[in-house]
């Protein structure tokens, strides 16, 4: 998958991709699937904040995931990383800036609220 179509889009995968412990996650699941728990364990990162994390990385394609029952009958949200390339230049940018969304100001009180709120949680 081709990242960021529109200038709306990029700022959102810039902005899932600019905190460490989504990083992390991301770099965990490049070796292979895991479910919330696991990676939760892994990383040393509380569930609930896992989850939120998963969930901002699924928004933008960078992870997916997929229910699976596990063999006693539990319900799991299994994650891997989705392919994707992000290729930034000038010329990139250029041409995306004309789709940017006209409403600037909404856009990052709610950008600077989600990292607000995620920052405390962390």
């Amino acid at each position: 998958m081709e990242v960021a179509p529109t200038g709306d889009a990029l700022l959102g995968v810039l902005s899932a991709l600019a905190n460490p412990q989504r990083l992390r996650i991301l770099a965990a699941l490049s070796e292979e699937r895991k479910y919330v728990s696991l990676l939760s364990r892994e990383l040393g990162i509380s569930r609930p904040l896992t989850h939120l994390h998963l969930k901002r990385l699924e928004a933008f394609g960078l992870v997916a995931g997929s229910l699976e029952l596990s063999d006693d009958g539990k319900a799991k949200k299994w994650f891997r990383a989705a392919p994707f390339a992000l290729k930034l230049t000038p010329e990139a940018i250029a041409e995306l800036v004309p789709t940017l969304s006209d409403d600037r100001s909404a856009g990052s009180a709610a950008e600077r609220e989600n990292d607000g709120s995620e920052r405390n949680k962390t």
